[in-house]
């Protein structure tokens, strides 16, 4: 009997529609003598579209004594063996976890579609058998890493010298950073890797993005190679396609692999010009006030009456969360504002020397319902004393579903680590404080953005601290030259992205900064915003089917 679809997900079972097995086992099976493991077989899908390519290549009516495959769980490895045999195929399907089975490098392909188990649910035994499989291979994942990571590292092990491994992985495997030692293992092992991508979703109610990954041969590999296909139908016509090659970048993200070539190579003659530069340029980027227990520490002005904390012993904030930065400026009227809502405007900040009176006793209040034993408080003396950092010149939201925004800190308020701190270098300060969070809403950062920035679940855009230093944004020179112009249409850019109109407010930062200083032609800019508008859809598209 079949398993329910919630069972098959706690254990990363998934059906992959034929024209990808058919696709992948065409590409992986080229002799009828050929050796074919699958790993995690589930039902034999790929199995039997392996038996079908070796009857293709001549290996006669019983063609399969040369499939074998792998599943831990028995009710599907049974069904496999059945639909084997209805189809006249034979294979040896072995019940077993796969990372209990040493390496034997015997097989001319590996193929399949590991299990994808996120890593707060892969955990434990199973999850140590993994790691220490991926180990025995030479690499170390991190604590981070989903399943499929350590099952790529493991399947490659059983592939005889010259071997080949098709495999349908999850796309993080281009962006995010624990994939890092998978990405480079990849190109060290494999002579050529080739990823198939899709601009359409291909597994039917799943709602992961998936890319294609074909590697073969003896390594290294100079480079990885794409080939970008609307939708699974689309595999058939692989054998004419054009594959675009990209070398991995710094950090090892291959994520400009899902921009087209036109779009990335234009991005990268702007980026790269006198024009921009990084927004480290420009500053220190760092996190805000980590309190360990926001609802503890962080206070609104109705608790600062009734617990009679006295003023120095309380220090101004921007509230938590980012929700309310939305302008280019963040006003000491609209923080007073959200004081006047409710909103928690103070962080408790006591004399560590001598508390007052008032502030002891708030303090015994937490230890009594165990406030001092969180994490980040347990681990500081005293637990109440939250370390401090230097008050911004600009906040910069990391976690957004349009893009970074930069908002000039007018009120000289502290901040939290919801959002991170900009302090602009000494002789940038003057033109950069009010300026720079209206230039970097330009068409280049945004895919900028988009590039050095990874999706989050439900379609949110995240900028991790050293991502954000990479932010490409307009080189100072370029915002002086442009300063006027930029004061010039402040009031309908501030308008613009409090009425929700970013595509506004981008066409007017675009004209100052691009087209009258830059001097770029419109096909140029368009190009840019076509790739910035493919890169956003992906995350969109992720974000509506969470729903």
């Amino acid at each position: 009997m079949h398993d329910t679809l919630a069972q098959r997900k706690a254990r990363g079972a998934y059906f992959t529609p034929p024209a990808i097995t058919t696709f992948i086992a065409s590409w992986a099976v080229r002799t009828a003598k050929d050796r074919i493991l699958e790993p995690s077989c589930g039902e034999a899908d790929f199995l039997l579209a392996a038996g079908s390519r070796l009857r293709a290549l001549g290996a006669g009516l019983f063609a399969g004594e040369e499939l074998h495959g792998v599943e831990v769980h028995e009710p599907s490895a049974r069904i496999a063996e059945a639909r084997m045999r209805a189809a006249g195929l034979v294979a040896n399907i072995r019940v077993a976890n796969f990372f209990d089975l040493a390496p034997v490098e015997t097989y001319d392909a590996v193929i399949g579609n590991p299990p994808y188990i996120r890593y707060q649910a892969f955990s434990g035994e199973a999850r140590a058998k993994a790691l220490r499989a991926a180990l025995r291979a030479g690499v170390r994942l991190n604590g981070l890493a989903s399943s499929w990571a350590a099952f790529v590292i493991h399947a490659t092990s059983f592939l005889r010298e010259g071997g080949r491994l098709g495999l349908v992985l999850p796309a993080e495997l281009l962006t995010v950073k624990y994939a890092s030692q998978v990405r480079r293992f990849l190109l060290q092992r494999f002579g050529s890797v080739k990823l198939v991508m899709f601009d359409e979703l291909v597994f039917p109610n799943v709602q992961e993005e998936v890319v294609l990954l074909l590697a073969e041969g003896t390594g290294p590999a100079p480079h990885f190679e794409v080939y970008q296909a609307r939708d699974a139908s689309e595999l058939t016509t692989v054998d004419r396609a054009h594959w675009v090659p990209y070398a991995p970048d710094a950090d090892d993200k291959w994520i400009p692999a899902v921009l087209d070539s036109v779009s990335m190579e234009m991005y990268l003659t702007i980026a790269g010009s006198n024009g921009f530069e990084l927004l480290a340029d420009w500053g220190d980027i760092y996190l805000g006030c980590v309190t360990g227990n926001n609802g503890y520490f962080t206070l609104t002005r109705t608790d600062v009456f009734e617990l009679r904390i006295p003023p120095e012993e309380l220090v101004p904030i921007s509230p938590p969360g980012s929700r309310h930065l939305r302008d280019l400026s963040f006003t000491g009227e609209a923080w007073e504002r959200l004081c006047r809502e409710g909103r928690q405007c103070y962080m408790l900040l006591p004399d560590t020397a001598s508390p007052s009176p008032e502030a002891l006793q708030y303090i015994w209040a937490g230890e009594k319902v165990g406030v001092h034993k969180a994490y980040k408080c347990r681990i500081r003396s005293p637990w109440w004393r939250v370390p401090i950092v230097p008050i911004a010149d600009l906040f910069m939201t990391y976690m957004d579903r349009d893009r970074p925004r930069l908002i000039t800190n007018a009120a000289r308020v502290h901040h939290l680590n919801s959002i991170y701190g900009v302090t602009l270098k000494p002789d940038r300060r003057d033109v950069g404080i009010n300026l720079l969070p209206i230039a970097v809403i330009n068409s280049v950062t945004l895919l900028g953005a988009e590039l050095v920035g990874r999706a989050y679940g439900g379609g949110l855009l995240k900028l991790e601290p050293r991502e954000a230093d990479r932010l490409p944004v307009p080189s100072v020179a370029l915002v002086e030259a442009a300063a006027e112009g930029l004061r010039g249409i402040r009031l309908e850019v501030s308008a613009a992205l409090m009425g929700g109109n970013l595509h506004k407010a981008v066409h007017l930062v675009d004209q100052v900064l691009l087209v009258e200083q830059l001097g770029l032609a419109q096909r140029q800019i368009d190009t840019i915003r076509r790739g910035r508008e493919a890169l956003f859809r992906r995350r969109a598209l992720r974000a509506s089917k969470s729903k």
